[in-house]
């Protein structure tokens, strides 16, 4: 964890919760000065948010209520804009606006971002403010996935104000019907090898059989 998270997550409420844990100590370290800050992107930290098809996105609303949603898309439609900012076109769904809307009276955001074939995950805090298709058509136009079917309504820029990079433990292990076809592949190269092989082998032991021909 990093200086720049471990400031927006551990609260002091938090932080009591540590101290009756036991564990203040061990994250004292985090919230020292000299601690790396780690609020921007990376080399890393681009080029896994660009292979990413989905994310879980989390805002909080005018009472307090935090509301949890998956998005998803092809790999890369959360945009690296620079080492501060992301960003995504926000398609026209439902209609019933209710990460929209939070957004509206409080752009905090948090983000998870998955890769459950590696076990690896990166949380993301920021603040997020919209951008509607009539106020800058051409910003939308290049978050926008071209070919992706959808009608981009908006788009959603995220200013980072902290990243983790959190414990692999627990993270089951899955793969997408894609990520499965790589392994796939060779086995069903192999099924069709012997099936031609098989095959072969009844027409040569036809042969070979007495009174055959």
């Amino acid at each position: 964890m990093a200086r720049a998270f471990a400031e927006i997550a551990f609260t002091p409420a938090v932080r009591a919760a540590q101290a009756l844990a036991g564990s203040a100590r061990v994250y004292d370290r985090f919230l020292a000065p000299e601690a790396e800050p780690a609020d921007r992107l990376g080399p890393e930290e681009a080029a896994f948010i660009a292979a990413r098809d989905g994310f879980y996105q989390a805002t909080v609303s005018e009472t307090g209520w935090p509301y949890v949603q998956f998005r998803g898309g092809p790999p890369g439609f959360l945009r690296v804009l620079d080492d501060r900012t992301i960003g995504y076109a926000d398609l026209r769904g439902n209609r019933q606006y209710v990460s929209i809307g939070n957004l509206g009276g409080d752009g905090r955001i948090s983000l998870i971002l998955m890769d459950y074939p590696n076990r690896r995950r990166l949380k993301v805090m920021g603040r997020a403010r919209s951008v509607d298709l009539a106020d800058d058509p051409e910003l939308v136009a290049r978050l926008a996935v071209e070919g992706y079917p959808g009608r981009p309504e908006r788009a959603v820029l995220i200013e980072i104000a902290g990243l983790d990079w959190n414990c692999p433990a627990h993270i089951p292990q899955r793969l997408t019907i894609a990520e499965l076809e790589a392994h796939l592949a060779p086995v069903r190269r192999e099924f069709t090898r012997l099936e031609a092989e098989n095959a072969w082998l009844r027409e040569r032991l036809a042969v070979l059989e007495p009174g055959a021909g």
